[in-house]
């Protein structure tokens, strides 16, 4: 029976195809009004778990409970009563504003007298008011984003999926996007959002990070952090990275060195030794520090990090 607290639960999910797992034995549980961030890099899971979650696909083993249904069971019913929205949008370029959230209303099966109703407070939620005759066809990625969100709730679903809602706009509007998501997340919607954007994962309330079809680590963004704070993490940026990468790898103390933006990040156990050795060796090679600090890891740095030890565990 499934806890009135979670909108999501899910019990050693597995999904094969053929001899390839695509999802292996996965579990975890989405409480109610969360933020729930997805990661993973391609071909991890996470839209084989996503589409079966949506009803979409049958799963070989386990059970997924969505919005209080069984996705095995009654997977016409757990689409009737979830949003969705993919990164490639849904929405009819030949209608209007007004046009495609009429058609998604009814598409939705929203009560007729429900629907002006509905209609305006997506177009207030989307800041398209002012626009609702507007050719959708001609709206910014931004806009477009906005209004396909609007059109994903106004059935009023308990739980949104989000599928790389952001991929391709602007970090203007990526952060306009967010503080809908945050609307929604307080009106009591449960919003499930997978991102390979790192920034973003910052957003969520909890996050769980997919890798080879398994979960590899799971919580809130803090917590993650914390599993690399055994550790100090360094910045370094210097004229030359990729021989600066050569000359420090193998010093003692080095435990993982990974390129960064324009530098590099090195995970180390005893940062005033590590960067004692990393002067020295850079000296010797003739390469120019520009900066060498300390820093608190990010969430790439989590993500990086906990690949790279399920890469040494399965080699």
């Amino acid at each position: 029976m499934m806890q009135e607290d979670w909108a999501v639960e899910v019990e050693t999910l597995t999904k094969c195809f053929g001899d390839f797992c695509a999802v292996d034995h996965v579990s975890f549980s989405v409480s109610r009004g969360e933020i729930f961030g997805f990661l993973g890099p391609n071909g991890a899971g996470k839209s084989t778990t996503i589409r079966i979650l949506c009803g979409l696909l049958k799963p070989s083993g386990g059970r997924a409970i969505v919005g209080g249904l069984d996705v095995s069971a009654v997977p016409e019913q757990v689409r009737k009563n979830i949003g969705y929205m993919s990164q490639k949008f849904s929405l009819y370029d030949d209608l209007t504003v007004e046009e495609n959230i009429d058609f998604f209303s009814g598409i939705y099966s929203v009560p007729r007298a429900l629907r002006n109703e509905r209609k305006d407070h997506a177009l207030q939620m989307a800041g398209l008011e002012g626009r609702r005759n507007t050719m959708t066809r001609i709206l910014s990625g931004g806009w477009k984003q906005r209004l396909a969100l609007g059109c994903a709730i106004l059935h009023r679903p308990p739980v949104l999926f989000l599928d790389e809602p952001t991929s391709g706009v602007d970090p203007i509007a990526r952060r306009t996007f967010w503080s809908l998501i945050y609307q929604l997340s307080d009106a009591g919607h449960t919003i499930f959002v997978s991102t390979h954007y790192m920034d973003e994962a910052e957003y969520c309330h909890r996050l769980a990070l997919m890798y080879r079809g398994k979960i590899i680590a799971l919580g809130a963004p803090e917590e993650l952090k914390k599993m690399l704070r055994s550790q100090s993490l360094l910045n370094l940026e210097s004229s030359d990275p990729l021989a600066s990468m050569r000359a420090i790898e193998k010093e003692t103390g080095i435990m993982d060195v990974a390129v960064f933006g324009s530098g590099l990040h090195i995970t180390v156990a005893d940062p005033a030794e590590a960067m004692r050795r990393i002067q020295q060796a850079l000296a010797a090679a003739r390469i120019a520090i520009r900066n060498l600090e300390v820093i608190v890891p990010s969430m790439e740095d989590v993500f990086v990090a906990r690949i790279e030890e399920e890469e040494r565990r399965a080699s």
